[in-house]
């Protein structure tokens, strides 16, 4: 079965389909002048993007599992600046990757509502491995990212609408406001997981040192953009000789950018989650709030973090490990975001830039030419943490076993999988993305570059010095950024040394030893051509973008069949192991996966100190609280109850222990279900 939705709704009307080839056409917005405004308005936003059970993961490919439930909800924030003549939407979503469908769509979706125009929507993403594909511009990468192919229309509806409500909701309640940007350093929460292939690049992070120890061998600078309500006028005079107090500003968004892959949590787990950047996320929230009594919307984007892990102890990629790494991170990124509170600026100079390259009829630039895409045996190995067993160890897959080769060949040292005559059966070149996009965006004196690639530390650093020796004189020194899987998936960009070892990385970039010189082009001229009277400049893209995919639904459908929710088993209480702390676990009867909104609240625990007093949210050992929003609830698909509806699992891990407190089990009215309290325990 074929659709075809040319000049259709922005969202895909086809989403009942079960199967077949999904072909349509989106008519990317022109982009007219916006007035000029004299103040910085900024707006805040975020939403739940947990979908039911039943989606194929992405990141870990065939090692992958279809999520059962989630620990750790995934979400989407969107930061909203707008200032001068620019205006943009900043996405920062718990995802493998942006998309160049979802961008394209949501900015279609806001076309007539807002005045952000379709350059103005950056989708940046954390990486989590444990969040759905299937949603991806690409045939290749919706097969091969998750354990199951085929591009999900349904799904990808899903987050085009949760977003584009996301980038409404912030537009609608911007204000005036402060913006400030900052920069510290993270060592010893992450690792190179290349370390030999980043030594061949023959570069240090630390830039007064040649010693190539692993510590110092990542990126570690990150980065956390402070926004703030604008300080309201002072106040009359309350009394003779006293002063006018003046209102401080109040938090209104936190959002990081920083190096680590989102592998912290094992593959073998069938939760979907956002890995360590919950806790990244989570502990900046907190700690503001707990400043400041008010809790800004905290959002997060990959840095240049094509080889950098979290440092996880050996063998043990578990919750509590992702959770120890997130929350260091995230400790790091408080003080900082602290310590911005009085460097605010109400003039940031706000710009953005976007430029699509169509590698079919423009793979050139400056002297460099991108071959055809091809896919090097290394890939198949798997990263240095999640190797694939056995074929890891063998020629030509193990890292570091490149190819003999002429220096004209465009592919270099790559061993091609399947060899260059039978790859194209697998993997036709048109499954392979073929456009690129380069997207600059001027805030307060930092010039942030998206890319759709997969960017190592040191590949990410020519880009960047590339770019600060291209913008004008004036702005020589100031901070450029560069972050990964901007708008789409495409791979991997390492150095030409790194491309030379061939480990992952290398057999990962998919357009050859060359990438890097090619993007940096690009990026540096897109960043030169920003004014500097700011604004939206004209895209340099498509009017449309067509897509033709192999389309197949998971996303789970409601089957409508009415059941009496039921505990099924009072709470048990599980003692901790190596691999993972305490548990209550208990169990109930439900409706079918499809006929439960994920993305909207679930489960609570409540706890109380005696009959007489009120019933409250229970906290965590950690003292967070024990809900379905937190680090510490799981919520799984336990299969069908015989023919009388579906099993379910709740697990509450790290819970308080007080002597007799008594607990119960909440679960909320959901999607026409009633609210259900479960006995108390103790």
């Amino acid at each position: 079965m074929t659709w075809d939705i040319r000049n259709h709704s922005p969202l895909l009307p086809f989403v009942a389909a079960d199967r077949g080839e999904a072909r349509f056409t989106i008519d990317i917005p022109t982009s007219g002048s916006l007035p000029k405004i004299a103040e910085t308005l900024a707006g805040v936003a975020e939403v739940d993007i947990t979908p039911p059970p039943g989606m194929p993961k992405a990141g870990y490919s065939s090692l992958a599992h279809d999520g059962s439930g989630f620990r750790t909800r995934l979400r989407a924030r969107v930061l909203h600046l707008r200032e001068g003549t620019s205006s943009v939407a900043i996405i920062f979503a718990d995802l493998l990757s942006g998309s160049r469908v979802v961008q394209h769509l949501v900015a279609r979706g806001v076309a007539e509502v807002t005045d952000i125009p379709a350059d103005g929507i950056f989708m940046g993403a954390t990486h989590t491995h444990a969040g759905p594909g299937q949603y991806f511009g690409s045939d290749f990468y919706n097969r091969f990212a998750a354990n199951h192919p085929g591009f999900d229309p349904a799904w990808t509806q899903f987050l085009v609408e949760q977003i584009t409500s996301a980038v409404i909701e912030a537009y609608q309640n911007r204000r005036p406001a402060t913006v400030a940007i900052g920069t510290t350093q993270v060592w010893g929460s992450t690792r190179n997981r290349s370390l030999k292939a980043h030594i061949r690049a023959g570069e240090s992070t630390v830039s007064d040192s040649a010693d190539q120890r692993r510590f110092q061998a990542i990126n570690p600078d990150l980065h956390v953009i402070r926004v703030d309500a604008a300080p309201e006028p002072p106040t009359a005079k309350s009394g003779v000789g006293k002063r006018p107090r003046r209102k401080k500003a109040k938090p209104l968004g936190a959002f990081v950018i920083f190096s680590i892959h989102g592998t912290g949590v094992s593959e073998h787990e069938s939760d979907y989650n956002a890995d360590v950047w919950a806790y990244v996320c989570g502990e900046l929230a907190n700690r503001a709030e707990s400043q400041t009594k008010t809790r800004p919307i905290v959002g997060a984007m990959q840095c240049t973090h094509g080889d950098i892990a979290p440092a996880v102890r050996p063998k043990l990629a578990v919750y509590d490990e992702a959770e120890r790494v997130g929350r260091e991170i995230g400790a790091r990124a408080a003080e900082l975001w602290q310590g911005l509170e009085t460097a605010e600026s109400t003039d940031i100079g706000l710009a953005v830039a976007l430029r699509e390259i169509d590698l079919d009829t423009n793979p050139s630039i400056g002297g460099l030419t991108l071959p055809a895409p091809a896919a090097g045996a290394a890939l198949v190995a798997g990263a240095d943490e999640n190797t694939t067993p056995l074929i890891h160890r063998i020629p030509p897959f193990r890292a570091g076993s490149p190819k003999p080769h002429r220096e004209s060949d465009p592919h270099g040292s790559k061993w091609i999988l399947a060899s260059r005559a039978l790859q194209p059966l697998i993997a036709p070149g048109a499954s392979f993305p073929r456009i690129l996009s380069v997207h600059v965006l001027r805030i307060d004196g930092t010039t942030l570059v998206g890319m759709p690639f997969e960017i190592t530390c040191a590949a990410g650093r020519r880009i960047a010095q590339t770019v600060e020796k291209a913008l004008p004189n004036a702005e020589h020194g100031q901070r450029v950024i560069v972050s990964s899987v901007a708008n789409g998936y495409v791979g991997y960009c390492t150095t030409p040394e790194e491309y030379e070892r061939q480990y992952y990385e290398g057999g990962h970039t998919i357009y050859g030893p060359n990438t890097v010189g090619f993007l940096a082009q690009h990026a540096s001229e897109v960043a030169a051509g920003l004014s500097s009277e700011g604004g939206n400049h004209p895209p340099e893209s498509m009017s449309e973008a067509s897509f033709s995919l192999k389309a197949h639904r998971y996303l789970a459908r409601p089957d409508g069949v009415k059941v009496e929710r039921k505990f099924l088993n009072p709470p048990t209480f599980h003692m901790p192991t190596t691999r993972q702390s305490a548990y209550w676990e208990t169990r109930w009867r439900d409706v079918s996966p499809g006929d439960l909104h994920w993305h909207e609240p679930l489960v609570t625990i409540q706890s109380r100190d005696g009959d007489d007093e009120p019933w409250r949210t229970a906290a965590c050992g950690d003292g967070t609280p024990a809900s379905d929003s937190g680090w510490h609830v799981e919520i799984r698909h336990d299969g069908r109850a015989n023919s009388d509806g579906h099993r379910y699992m709740l697990r509450w891990y790290n819970p308080e222990h007080h002597g007799g407190r008594h607990y119960r089990v909440v679960l909320h009215q959901n999607a026409g279900q009633p609210e259900l309290i479960s006995p108390p325990f103790d």
